[in-house]
């Protein structure tokens, strides 16, 4: 009697198993199903050219392959594509032996703090050793089996090498377990031995199926959202501070019916800006250390804050002075159990939108109703904030160049519903918090968990490959720009047209205005030549001419001074189908106004200035005076 014949197999390299492998991977939610891993980003080097490179030659028909400029970048550029694809999608991101596989490092702590997913292949030494030390390996004095590979273990949520072919049959389905659990997703990375890349194995056929990885909506307990009802009934100024969770979640109109219904002000994080969609008198705009007035006026009185989908960072929370009401209570609805049970909230450890339309029916129920008293606070905060944005911000200081807050201003009345305006660092992300409108379809894309300078050019080609229909405004300030603007190749040579918006203040001015306020001293935050007097960067302002860069990497540029310039440009930028560079001269030391949050940042507990000593009393007077814990 013949055996029965064993399981179909298929002979591949790994490096071949794992392109195959991604392009039979899928995501679904709510019955709508795409590509999980559509693409592949990477640079060769001799850790991966005849690895990975040949896969996706020979087997990546359906994984396309887009070669950047910078590891590193391309690690923000997926970044971007997973927040507008709300963590359903991602890219893969292959780099060489050290330094490349290394560069990614910032990336990956990006996407994890800010719990987006990422895939990364890092190619890694040698697993049979034959060869000794290889060109860029680590020798470790007391761990033979470490690699510069294991810095991305504390920035990654799953990470594994492949020292044998078959392990990828378990290590590539807990990857992409790991990239669509909402409570869990972030960098997934995957160390590949340059050798093993090469290496043949019998893979099981079935291992290369299509395969649907369902995002699930974690329902809410039951008895959770009793106890919150109850909290709501005994509340007299209650406010929702609306995170990245709503999103994520597309919880947008189940937020706004919540709140309008129970007349509930509503505050947005970095994360959660826009998450209400459609202008309404309850919106209290930005919250936190870079929010408006309105909010820091409402929530410093609120009884009860109920956060939805937020980490509470210390900008939320302004580093725990925020919420000032005595006896305040919190409620916390997030998909991670870590973040809801923050500030001693009661946790309702589930799926954002769902937690809202189960909290939303009950409250009904028990007939919770708004209280016209709290409405009219809201609209008072309102109104003095529109008061001041008037007068500081809408008003031009005569003698000063147009303020960051006038291009922002600009920006808003030329933006249009499709369009995404991108901002990472520096002072842009904070002013965005502060003034653009996100109602009417405008999108606005905050990354502010890691605040990672570079973050935001390549980020934005990954908002474009999500999102080929309107304006992809990436607005950064000249400092970040000059760390990273080699993505705008990687542009031209896609097609893929994003407008730059760049603030030209001559500096990282927004860091000079923290130094002045905690030090009171400027020193070494703007574009200054070396003065021989002093031997310090306190000479005149280095001329860098940032258009003629920019045309150099093949964008059409403008160089604007005025609101009016620059709605200008914005129009012929519109219809520009190539990459647009916009550099704007900015007034150096004219901030928005600030929203009233304070900010644990401590000067010089010993200094010989006086200026510094007057500062560090006035930090211990008012950290006593603000900071309070919630347990």
């Amino acid at each position: 009697m013949n055996p029965s014949p064993g399981p179909e197999t298929v002979r591949l390299t790994t490096a071949q198993a794992v392109v195959k492998y991604l392009q039979a991977q899928y995501s679904e939610r709510d019955g709508r199903t795409r590509r999980l891993i559509p693409a592949m980003f990477g640079i060769f080097g001799h850790g991966n050219v005849c690895g990975l490179g040949q896969a996706l030659e020979e087997c990546g028909r359906d994984l396309p392959y887009y070669q950047p400029c910078n590891e590193q970048s391309m690690v923000h550029t997926a970044i971007g594509f997973a927040k507008a694809n709300r963590r359903l999608a991602t890219l893969a991101c292959t780099a060489s032996i050290g330094p490349g596989s290394t560069n990614m490092i910032t990336g990956a702590a990006t996407a994890t703090i800010n719990r987006l997913p990422v895939l990364l292949f890092p190619s890694d030494y040698y697993a049979t050793r034959h060869q000794g030390p290889v060109l860029q390996q680590l020798e470790h004095p007391v761990s033979a089996d470490l690699s510069v590979n294991d810095c991305f273990r504390p920035v990654s949520r799953f990470f594994d090498r492949i020292s044998r072919p078959e392990q990828i049959l378990t290590a590539l389905p807990e990857a992409m377990r790991v990239l669509t659990d909402p409570a869990e997703t972030g960098a997934v990375t995957i160390a590949l031995p340059q050798d093993i890349q090469a290496h043949a194995y019998d893979y099981p056929a079935h291992f290369f199926r299509e395969r649907r990885w369902r995002v699930e909506r974690r329902p809410p307990d039951s008895e959770r959202i009793r106890e919150a009802v109850a909290l709501l009934a005994e509340s007299q100024r209650p406010v929702i501070l609306a995170g990245g969770g709503v999103h994520y979640s597309e919880a947008w109109r189940e937020l706004q019916d919540f709140a309008e219904e129970l007349g509930i002000p509503v505050a947005e994080t970095f994360a959660g800006k826009g998450a209400i969609q459609e202008s309404s008198p309850l919106a209290l705009g930005g919250h936190g250390l870079e929010g408006t007035g309105t909010a820091f006026t409402i929530v410093a009185r609120a009884d009860l804050v109920l956060c939805l989908g937020t980490r509470l960072t210390d900008f939320a929370t302004g580093s725990q002075s925020c919420f000032q009401a005595p006896g305040v209570r919190f409620i916390s609805i997030n998909v991670c159990g870590h973040d809801a049970f923050k500030q001693g909230a009661l946790p309702i450890l589930a799926d954002a939108r769902e937690a809202i339309r189960a909290l939303h029916q009950a409250a009904r129920a028990a007939g919770l109703r708004p209280r016209p008293a709290y409405r009219d606070e809201v609209a008072a905060a309102r109104r003095a904030w529109d008061e001041t944005i008037h007068r500081e911000v809408e008003t031009h200081h005569q003698g000063e160049a147009m303020s960051q807050g006038e291009l922002i201003q600009a920006l808003n009345q030329e933006a249009r519903p499709g369009d995404t305006v991108l901002a990472a660092a520096g002072g842009p992300p904070g002013d965005l918090l502060k003034l653009w409108d996100a109602t009417g379809g405008r999108a606005c894309h905050l990354e502010f968990g890691y605040s990672c300078m570079g973050y935001e050019i390549p980020a934005g080609l990954g908002v474009r490959l999500a999102q080929p229909e309107g304006e992809v405004y990436v607005f950064i300030g000249d400092g970040t720009y000059l760390m990273n603007p080699t993505e705008l190749v990687t542009a031209a040579q896609e097609g893929l047209k994003i407008t730059v918006v760049l603030a030209e203040n001559h500096g990282y001015q927004c860091i000079r205005r923290l130094q002045m306020w905690r030090t009171g001293v400027s020193f070494g935050n703007e574009f200054r030549r070396r003065d021989p007097a002093t031997n310090r960067l306190d000479g005149e302002y280095l001329p860098i001419d940032l258009v003629k860069n920019a045309e150099s990497f093949g964008a059409r540029t403008w160089h604007v001074e005025t609101p009016e310039q620059l709605r200008q440009a914005l129009r012929e930028a519109r219809d520009e189908p190539r990459t647009c560079v916009i550099v704007a001269e900015v007034e150096k030391h004219r901030f928005l106004p600030g929203g009233g949050t304070w900010w644990d940042v401590a000067p010089a507990e010993v200094s010989q200035d006086p200026k510094t000593q007057a500062l560090r009393a006035d930090y211990e007077r008012d950290r006593r005076r603000f900071q309070r814990l919630h347990y």
